[in-house]
């Protein structure tokens, strides 16, 4: 990595425990332009999906762009509601010299966040990831032909 580059990265984690064994969607960026994919799902048998491929600088830059337009780097989850049986999320970003991790509680709906004691933030976070998925959904749909749950 140049000096001038920045260091990069994003991980993405949703999942729970249960009937079904570990059912969890999971995906990461590295600062090379590896995306990783992982989508573990035992319901009617399915089997875990496992994907990998490179993307290039501008896939990369735009990632960036999202993630800091959202703000996300000035929240904070030490209110936000804390992982349970239904299951967790965990969001870990590096960028511009910013470590940030974030684990909550699996959202299934924004109407979920409204009597949250930081709504403000779980809605920013919640609509982050939103994005975040559309985009690996799209990248990975480009590649390979699969079908996200």
């Amino acid at each position: 990595m140049a000096e001038d580059e920045e260091e990069f990265y994003v991980r993405y984690y949703v999942g729970h425990k249960g009937k079904f064994g570990h059912e969890f969607l999971e995906f990461e960026f590295r600062p090379d332009g590896l995306l990783r994919y992982a989508n573990n799902s035992k319901y009617k048998g399915a089997k875990m999906i496992r994907k990998e491929v490179r993307v290039g600088g501008i896939v990369l830059e735009e990632l960036k762009r999202i993630i800091e337009l959202s703000e996300i780097t000035k929240e904070n989850d030490k209110t936000w509601p804390k992982p349970d049986e239904v299951g967790r999320q965990e969001l870990e970003v590096v960028i511009a010299n910013q470590h940030i991790s974030f684990v909550t509680a699996k959202i299934g709906s924004v109407s979920e966040i409204e009597d949250a004691k930081d709504s403000d933030g779980l809605k920013l976070f919640y609509f982050l990831i939103q994005d975040l998925r559309c985009m690996i959904f799209s990248l990975i749909g480009m590649h390979f032909k699969i079908k996200p749950i």
